[in-house]
């Protein structure tokens, strides 16, 4: 699995660019990867706050992970621009019946694929061997393009994660 996504970045956005991360609950096909790709664009090229073009950006990562992106170096995001983008993500999910907002479901890379996982099961995956400190984890917290440049995709032993699990010591 290629996970070199930072070069689909647009390099015009300020690191310190507003990141939103949204996981999909499934995979989407390639026809509704398309849908949506076609819906973010139009989204952020018309995307406005108090009348001001919002510089907005927005990537469909991996066929699960939607990132909305705006630059507030150029202009400031409001309440009702941050609203306008969670309705997008809500008809994204009313429209493909996938849930976008669910933060209890983790996604990891196992097995060269990405692999959901409810966080009430990750200390059963880690004690299973599943998943061990070297597992990439989506940490999609990430709140800034900085960020997810270099935070998003992490071993999960570099995550808040880490401190929630007790791996078992190699024997």
């Amino acid at each position: 699995m290629n996970l070199d996504y930072k070069y689909l970045l647009d390099g015009n956005f300020h690191p310190s660019s507003k990141v939103w991360v949204y996981q999909s609950s499934r995979l989407f096909s390639l026809g509704e990867a398309f849908e949506i790709e076609e819906l973010i664009k139009s989204f952020t090229d018309k995307w406005q706050s108090h009348g001001t073009p919002v510089k907005g950006a927005a990537y469909l990562f991996f066929g699960q992970f939607i990132i909305l992106m705006a630059d507030e170096s150029a202009s400031g995001v409001s309440g009702c621009s941050t609203d306008s983008s969670v309705r997008l993500i809500k008809d994204i999910e009313h429209r493909f019946a996938v849930n976008m907002f669910d933060r209890t479901t983790l996604a990891f890379v196992i097995k060269e694929k990405v692999q959901l996982l409810p966080l009430s099961q990750i200390q059963y995956a880690a004690e299973n061997g599943f998943v061990n400190g070297d597992t990439l984890y989506f940490n999609n917290l990430v709140q800034t393009k900085k960020e997810l440049e270099n935070n998003w995709i992490i071993p999960l032993k570099d995550s808040w994660l880490a401190n929630r699990i007790t791996f078992p010591k190699p024997v």
